[in-house]
């Protein structure tokens, strides 16, 4: 029986919410989104997460929709309306066929299982992805904006940015179970709570401490090089997050922090419990749960186990949001 003063929030019960939000407004749309994703590798890892994405895709209640050619797979969403296509391309095409999709008006969003070349062609590659159908935030255009706090796209304010899925369905979570602040305007609500972030990435961690930072945390963020702050400064008196170098060691970060979250990709490695605030709140994003569940059970308030239903919700409500752009 888990202890009494922790909850445990499933990712499903959290994209519920968006699932039928979606649902509601695709029914509305004149045809259903089309999410086209790239596969042009063999590695292992980025064709589970094609097939994973395909998988969580369709839903419950879905069916497969076209077959052919035998480089692509289709299926739409019963839940959503949204359909997905898997396209498979030899890697030197993959520019090419980009472009094409770019250049598609019934493709409304696009993305791309990477590594491709492993190297800095990949960069170029997320930069050709047009920014009108970058369902994963990834071109420049967005990273820019989304490191400087700007969060639309034009000056009239009617084109909000894309942000990376696995972030956004963390900060949903976040949302979800309180943690924002809902009495401070929205830009704010996180002023005065403190997060450690245990993974630092260009793709989830370092994302996520910049948009938990612009939005009025202090943030740790960790890696195995050490411990860097991202913050607005006292009184959030910056309009957006800046970096600086910390001396603080993992343990102390972790023993000031309100939220945990850590998502290193390790078997072996666990967030250790000791340091922990009684009450904290602690999110898994790994595959490989970052914490031991019988001891975070014992010390948080709230315990996350996973996001991945939460960031395929947000694939599918940025798609949405790309499809809209479109129809203006």
């Amino acid at each position: 029986m888990e202890p009494a003063h922790c909850h445990v929030v499933k990712a499903n019960d959290v994209a519920q919410q968006f699932i039928n939000e979606l649902r509601e407004h695709v029914s509305k749309l004149p045809d259903p989104p089309i999410l086209v994703g790239f596969l042009a590798n063999s590695d292992p890892a980025a064709r589970k997460y094609a097939e994973w994405t395909g998988r969580t895709c369709k839903g419950e209640q879905a069916r497969f929709v076209v077959c052919l050619p035998p480089n692509l797979t289709r299926v739409e969403n019963q839940e959503t309306g949204i359909v997905f296509e898997l396209r498979e391309v030899p890697r030197m095409d993959l520019e090419d066929a980009i472009t094409e999709a770019n250049e598609d008006k019934k493709v409304s969003g696009i993305m791309v299982y990477y590594p491709v070349f492993g190297n800095s062609q990949d960069q170029y590659l997320m930069n050709i992805v047009s920014v009108h159908k970058d369902v994963e935030g990834l071109c420049q255009t967005y990273r820019q904006n989304m490191y400087q706090n700007k969060r639309f796209l034009d000056d009239a304010l009617t084109q909000k940015c894309i942000i990376p899925c696995t972030p956004l369905g963390i900060i949903k979570i976040l949302e979800y179970i309180g943690v924002y602040n809902k009495i401070l305007g929205e830009g704010d609500r996180l002023h005065g709570k403190v997060v450690t972030v245990v993974n630092r990435s260009e793709v989830v961690g370092r994302p996520l401490a910049a948009l938990l930072a612009n939005d009025g945390a202090k943030v740790f963020s960790v890696d195995e090089y050490g411990v860097m702050e991202f913050h607005r400064g006292t009184g959030l008196r910056l309009r957006k997050h800046e970096v600086r170098e910390c001396d603080l060691t993992v343990e102390e970060a972790l023993a000031r922090s309100d939220v945990v979250i850590s998502g290193v990709p390790s078997k072996i490695y666990k967030v250790p419990i000791a340091p922990l605030k009684d009450g904290v709140v602690a999110i898994n994003f790994s595959t490989n749960n970052n914490f031991v569940e019988e001891e975070i059970k014992t010390r948080a308030s709230i315990y996350v186990p996973s996001v991945g239903k939460v960031t395929v919700a947000m694939l599918q409500r940025n798609l949405l949001r790309l499809k809209t752009h479109q129809l203006r």
